[in-house]
């Protein structure tokens, strides 16, 4: 094994502090836009992201604000708010070990362009060799073409690399269905299925689970 990638939210940090603190905003000036209700603002727009849930456009804030017409753009609310982006504590523990233990790493993402500013900004952008987003390839997981595009810029086949993510559905079954080693990151206790090769509640547990490849 020589190269583990990474998914970015839900996995190595969470946006959920921005988008409660952007949401209400949201919800006001629709509000004030169609002449309704906040509830029945947050329920427009709410519709069309769950009704929308893991297609290519669902990936992006922007299109969203573009769709309902707001002058609002994600990458304004990560440079203003960037405190608001939570580094889960055994991120950076983590990173830093594997490149002591000389692993490649690599994110690979179905967020767009601004997947790469929100690392940077998190202070995680140098622990990565590669970071593939959505917009490199035009696909978003478990689309098997953003994973093999991840590999060849590692210089990495897939049965030397592991995917690490908190989807079953993108991460686990992506990256399975290239032959690469998947990790599911569970944090919150959910149903498994028995569908990933590995799973685990913390990120400290790669250091087992890497071992056991040794």
């Amino acid at each position: 094994m020589r190269a583990v990638f990474f998914d970015i939210d839900g996995t190595i940090l969470t946006e959920m502090p921005l988008i409660q603190l952007f949401l209400p905003q949201v919800y006001d000036r629709l509000s004030k836009k169609f002449g309704v209700s906040k509830d029945e603002a947050r329920e427009r727009f709410l519709a069309e992201i769950f009704g929308r849930r893991d297609t290519y456009d669902w990936h992006d804030w922007n299109f969203f604000f573009r769709l309902f017409g707001l002058d609002m753009r994600y990458e304004d609310l990560l440079e203003r708010y960037p405190h608001k982006l939570h580094v889960y504590p055994d991120t950076v523990p983590t990173l830093e070990w594997l490149r002591e233990e000389g692993y490649k790493l690599g994110v690979i993402t179905s967020g767009p362009e601004y997947q790469r500013l929100k690392l940077k900004l998190a202070g995680l952008l140098d622990y990565f060799d590669v970071v593939v987003t959505r917009e490199d390839v035009k696909a978003i997981k478990p689309e098997p073409k953003i994973f093999l595009y991840a590999l060849e810029n590692l210089g990495v086949e897939p049965g030397e690399a592991a995917m690490v993510g908190d989807s079953l559905s993108q991460d686990v079954y992506g990256a399975k269905n290239v032959g690469m080693t998947s990790v599911w990151i569970n944090r919150n206790g959910d149903e498994g299925y028995n569908m990933a090769d590995y799973e685990i509640r913390t990120l400290h547990e790669l250091r087992k689970v890497l071992g056991g490849w040794k």
